[in-house]
């Protein structure tokens, strides 16, 4: 049976969050003289010579009715990194804890595992890359605290069978973390409609895919309201600025326009996906869930350095386990993806 608690750094548990003036303060009031701020303004326009809300109490509400959770089961970060980095930090002691994870993946699972001197233990995605459930969990030790799964993944592109996470989730009395910045763009349900279910689940979301928010840096995370005080209580006071709370709540209303957006890019992939198999370079297509295509080429790094002569950046992702002779392409508009297909072409 899982219980926070018992996997919680027990000096996490003893630790008091630090107090802010705007924590302390309560009530109504016309004259702030608490927090050391510039009363005489703000070179940078109206309002920012204050403090941000350390709460974002306006976002999590618009998110949490978007999202169909509680706001209480909101976590906002300095994009979803900030959120890995704090549930290392949460729960693996450093020199002493594990993690596991299934490459070919993100790579800021490995980067903070290693910032936080955590063991970094890895089971391969199998070769449609999908989890070998029995294998992962015949690798979990008792000092193993967190799985990272992608889904969809990067840089692959799949979904990842719900079949194989709920075994994953059952079977597993550590953090189960389910990053899910490319949701937006798949079929497959958000994992956030079974937070009740699992006490053990972190769903992992952004806003710098589909929303198109990426310079504003502001993920989320999504858990129980037990596990989300925790990361309230150990995250830095004001994580997230007062432009980007304001920005992001603007864009929040215009629920319609995202939906267009995330429609014209799902059309996209589906005609690069036709047309990229035609092409001689071309080997394999692989299916993809998100707003990227994984594409594995006779010649990955020649053809990387060709398409950056004529001003074209893909990923070349082929020094990845699974992944050899692979480019990893973002959908991008129809314009941009005529020329990505002509230069391929004559490649």
């Amino acid at each position: 049976m899982f219980n926070l608690n018992d996997i919680i750094r027990p000096n996490v548990l003893k630790m008091k969050a630090y107090s802010s003036a705007r924590d302390e303060f309560k009530g109504d009031a016309s004259i702030f003289l608490d927090a050391n701020e510039n009363n005489l303004g703000s070179l940078a326009g109206e309002n920012y010579n204050r403090y941000p809300d350390p709460h974002q109490k306006k976002l999590k509400a618009r998110i949490a009715g978007i999202k169909g959770v509680q706001p209480e089961q909101i976590f906002l970060g300095n994009g979803s990194d900030e959120a890995i980095d704090l549930l290392f930090r949460m729960v693996c002691t450093p020199g002493q804890d594990a993690m596991l994870h299934l490459p070919p993946t993100y790579g800021m699972y490995e980067v903070s595992a290693n910032l936080n001197d955590v063991a970094l233990e890895a089971v391969q995605l199998t070769p449609n890359f999908q989890i070998p459930v029995q294998e992962l969990l015949a690798q979990v030790k008792p000092t193993t605290k967190i799985i990272f799964i992608c889904t969809p993944n990067n840089p692959t592109g799949n979904a990842i069978e719900s079949e194989s996470i709920e075994q994953v989730l059952r079977n597993f009395n550590g953090l189960v973390v389910l990053d899910e910045a490319y949701i937006d763009f798949s079929d497959s349900p958000s994992w956030t409609t079974r937070l009740a279910e699992f006490p053990n689940l972190v769903v992992l979301q952004t806003f710098s895919k589909a929303w198109g928010m990426a310079g504003l840096r502001l993920g989320l995370a999504f858990a129980s309201a037990e596990l989300i005080a925790v990361l309230d209580k150990i995250k830095p006071p004001y994580n997230i600025n007062e432009a980007t709370q304001e920005l992001a709540l603007k864009a929040l209303f215009q629920t319609e326009a995202l939906k267009d957006m995330v429609e014209k890019i799902v059309q996209e992939r589906q005609l690069l996906m036709q047309a990229l198999p035609a092409l001689p370079a071309v080997e394999k297509v692989f299916p993809s869930d998100a707003n990227f295509i994984l594409v594995q080429v006779k010649d990955a790094n020649r053809l990387y350095h060709y398409l950056l002569e004529k001003g074209i950046v893909v990923r070349n992702r082929s020094s990845l386990p699974g992944c050899a002779g692979c480019l990893r392409v973002t959908v991008g508009t129809l314009e941009e993806n005529q020329k990505l297909l002509q230069a391929i072409a004559a490649f």
